[in-house]
């Protein structure tokens, strides 16, 4: 095959590498983007979106289901639901290559060149790529590795067969008897309750002595109290040890003792690595933070020219981080002036309910050794949140003491992800808590409770 050359070349078309192509082929830079599998990464494919379509058809089945057994009661008389497991797995492939279709088409539409096939470096502006037709090298004055991350394995359960990634749990047609979620975190939780709403029996498995350790404790109690409703059973401090059998999972509790747990499948949910190797990392001189790629404030890595961006340069891990990064160094080897100066990513968990958390929390502002208030707003005084069905939860907001700047945001409900824009824009904006106090809400909604919290934090609550 003839060379390609070109003035930007990126590693993987997930959100951070299509993000970044797209918008430099915007910018008029002759760009090639390498993919070996669909454009869209895992996020896309694999992760984000058909966890999210699982949940709603989840969602949806489970709410038919309790009118028809008349826990609910809104007016409605329903009939016992029927899941239909190949037509929601269809539904959800469907979704899925709508949007990875749209990307190609964003691709072409900026003019960026997608080869398919796996990168391998051979040098910090070469790049080798096994695509089906053979060997095809390419060579380019900026690279973007954009590689993401991949599932943590643990030694005692292995992935294959009974033991299951995020990946092979959203490929299932139908929702297994008895599931054993390893680890307590939003990957396994997310997972673990719609697999529990469409009738699965479901055990989670956890080290740490509660649910959801990367949030604080009150925005985790209500999802907590939403685990016991469904039927959740939840073994704290509890460590895996492997399988036994054929149907089930052998757990040391937090008492040392060691206990069986039923389960026809494991899924294991313990964390996400980023993807440093396999793509010829050893043939470039970078710096490590860890197990991360070092970047600077603009992505730049320690080589000239290479660049890194998303899940491979650090915490958090998150799609919307990798899109930002992608968006900015686009824009500056166009020659624009960028800098990573981001007051806050906003971070989403889309259990039931949900939780969307924003910058500081009051916990975190008193670690920083700053003096600051908090006030929340309970989803019970809500007249929205009544007429949802939805009365568990509240909006918290956390503010500098003394200039009343907000710190951060957060929530936890039923919809509250939907919050995450506005709270970012808050802190983005500097806003004091006059600013969202003084500023006329929508009624009847739930980002009410923006309002009503930075009013109780000034001393001034109406609602409550």
């Amino acid at each position: 095959m003839k060379d390609i050359s070109c003035q930007v070349l990126v590693i993987g078309a997930g959100p951070g590498g299509y993000v970044a192509a797209i918008r430099a082929g915007q910018l008029g830079l002759d760009t090639v983007i390498v993919e070996a599998k669909r454009p869209g990464g895992t996020c896309l494919n694999v992760g984000c979106i058909p966890s999210k379509a699982l949940i709603h058809t989840a969602d949806e089945f489970h709410r038919l289901a309790a009118m028809a057994a008349g826990r609910r009661s809104p007016g409605i008389r329903a009939h016992a639901p029927e899941f239909d497991g190949a037509a929601a797995l269809e539904w959800r492939g469907g979704v899925v290559n709508r949007l990875t279709n749209g990307v190609g088409e964003l691709l072409k539409r900026a003019r960026v060149k997608l080869v398919e096939g796996h990168a391998r470096f051979r040098d910090g502006k070469t790049v080798l790529v096994e695509t089906p037709t053979g060997p095809q090298l390419v060579r380019a004055e900026n690279v973007v590795i954009a590689t993401g991350s991949q599932p943590v394995e643990l030694p005692d359960l292995p992935f294959g067969g009974r033991v299951l990634s995020s990946t092979e749990a959203l490929a299932l047609a139908d929702p297994p008897k008895r599931l054993a979620v390893v680890g307590a975190g939003y990957i396994g939780l997310e997972l673990g309750i719609a697999f529990a709403k469409l009738g699965t029996a479901v055990a989670v498995v956890e080290q740490a002595d509660r649910i959801l350790p990367q949030y604080d404790a009150e925005l985790s109690r209500p999802v907590a109290a939403r685990l016991k409703e469904l039927g959740i059973s939840l073994h704290l401090g509890s460590r895996a040890l492997g399988l036994v059998g054929d149907d089930a999972l052998l757990i040391a509790d937090g008492g040392g003792s060691d206990q069986r747990l039923a389960a026809d499948a494991v899924l294991v949910t313990v964390g996400r690595r980023p993807a440093t190797e396999g793509w010829g990392r050893e043939e470039l001189a970078l710096t490590m933070n860890g197990r991360f790629i070092a970047v600077d404030a603009q992505c730049r890595t320690a080589m000239r020219g290479v660049w890194a961006i998303g899940d491979v340069t650090g915490e958090p891990m998150l799609a919307h981080r990798a899109m930002a990064q992608g968006e900015m160094v686009a824009e500056i080897i166009a020659g624009h002036r960028r800098t990573w100066d981001k007051v806050a990513i906003p971070a989403v968990c889309f259990t039931d309910p949900e939780i969307v958390t924003v910058g500081l929390s009051p916990e975190e502002a008193r670690t920083a050794g700053i003096a600051a208030k908090a006030a929340r707003f309970p989803f019970q005084a809500s007249g929205r949140a009544m007429t949802m069905e939805a009365e568990g939860g509240l909006v918290r907001v956390v503010a500098r003491a003394d200039d009343h700047v907000v710190l951060g945001l957060q929530a936890v409900g039923a919809g509250v992800s939907e919050l995450a824009s506005g709270f970012a824009l808050a802190l983005e904006m500097g806003a004091r808590l006059e600013d969202l106090a003084g500023t006329i809400h929508a009624h009847p909604t739930l980002g009410e409770g923006i309002q009503e919290a930075a009013l109780r934090a000034l001393g001034r609550a109406l609602h409550i």
